[in-house]
């Protein structure tokens, strides 16, 4: 008679555990995150990258001023999604006048720039009785002052003929005693002009002073 011990028995023998299917699940996931994580931080370095050629401003350009290719220096800036903003280099140019004051350097916007037809402005020349002030100059903003004249080289209380006019071009007259005159183009609303030109020709003395927006 045989006898078997209870440790011969196949059934004692330990079983090899099989690994778990969520774990490869995990660690493909893992390895998916990963390179999810590079991809999208090189795209965006690759966007921060991207620069778009566009034009700024070579020098203070006021409204009304024709433009052409000279008035502008090309640069290349990172844009992003407002690069369609901005007028970009090799754009027709023909035909176009500057709607607003566009400082030196600033990059151009495509509504900074119209057709003479649609802009609601003209320029009118007009001979300040006193001298202007120095930070009056091409870009500043203006009010125009005037009095009327009465009895005895006398004139009344002076009253703003137009406000928030921008100068276009400014010419002193140093030659007289007391301080001299200016004589500054300007530029408008056409609504103005009409009582503009009354006044200059009614021989009202005319005074620019600076507002709040002059440089």
């Amino acid at each position: 008679m045989v006898c078997m011990s209870v440790f011969d028995s196949p059934q004692s023998e330990p079983k090899r555990r099989r690994p778990a299917r969520w774990a490869d699940l995990r660690f493909v996931l893992g390895i998916v995150l990963i390179v999810a994580s590079v991809v999208g931080v090189w795209a965006v370095v690759a966007v921060a990258r991207q620069t778009t050629p566009v034009l700024a401003a070579a020098h203070t350009i006021v409204p009304g001023d024709r433009v052409t290719a000279d008035d502008f220096a090309v640069v290349d800036v990172a844009l992003g999604r407002t690069a369609e903003t901005y007028v970009r280099s090799g754009a027709d140019l023909s035909g176009r006048v500057a709607d607003r004051t566009i400082p030196a350097g600033e990059l151009v916007p495509h509504d900074a720039l119209v057709t003479a037809r649609s802009r609601a402005t003209t320029t009118v020349v007009v001979e300040s009785t006193a001298d202007v002030p120095t930070t009056i100059r091409p870009g500043s903003t203006v009010d125009v002052w005037a009095a009327e004249p009465e009895e005895q080289h006398s004139y009344g209380t002076p009253k703003i003929l137009v406000s928030d006019a921008v100068v276009a071009k400014v010419a002193k007259d140093d030659s007289m005693l007391g301080g001299g005159s200016a004589s500054l183009e300007l530029v408008i609303p056409r609504a103005d002009v009409a009582d503009t030109l009354a006044a200059i020709a009614a021989d009202w003395a005319v005074s620019v002073v600076p507002t709040g927006g002059a440089e």
